[in-house]
């Protein structure tokens, strides 16, 4: 069964930073090449897509309201994804969900993922 758990999420001030973390295990996670990606929901709002990896190669994927400022990462050893959330703003704030699929043609597209996490409340005040 696979499971996708979120942690690291909090209140912090505006320019303040924070790591997410997201623990993979069970199928597909077997394969070493496959997408995993970080999404958010603000309340009234639909799901987006922040930032996504695929696994084979390295190859990662921004929304542009985060570039320059968020950064994702995994480590291969024990199946983690991270995102590094640096200069927050307010616009921040919202749920922030762990994805995973085999495949996708479209990193940030929510559609095209599977597997979610419960969510982890990332709020920013001003």
């Amino acid at each position: 069964q696979v499971q996708l758990v979120e942690s690291g999420g909090g209140s912090v001030q505006t320019g303040g930073s924070l790591r997410l973390s997201c623990a993979a295990s069970g199928y597909p996670y077997r394969y070493s090449s496959y997408y995993m990606g970080w999404f958010r929901q603000a309340p009234g709002k639909e799901r987006e897509g922040v930032a996504a990896i695929y696994r084979g190669g390295g190859t990662t994927s921004y929304a542009d309201s985060v570039k320059g400022r968020f950064t994702i990462s995994q480590d291969s050893a024990t199946s983690t994804l991270y995102l590094q959330m640096n200069s927050l703003k307010p616009e921040d704030t919202a749920t922030y969900y762990c994805a995973a699929d085999l495949y996708t043609s479209a990193p940030l597209r929510v559609s095209d993922y599977s597997y979610w996490g419960q969510g982890t409340q990332v709020t920013v005040s001003s």
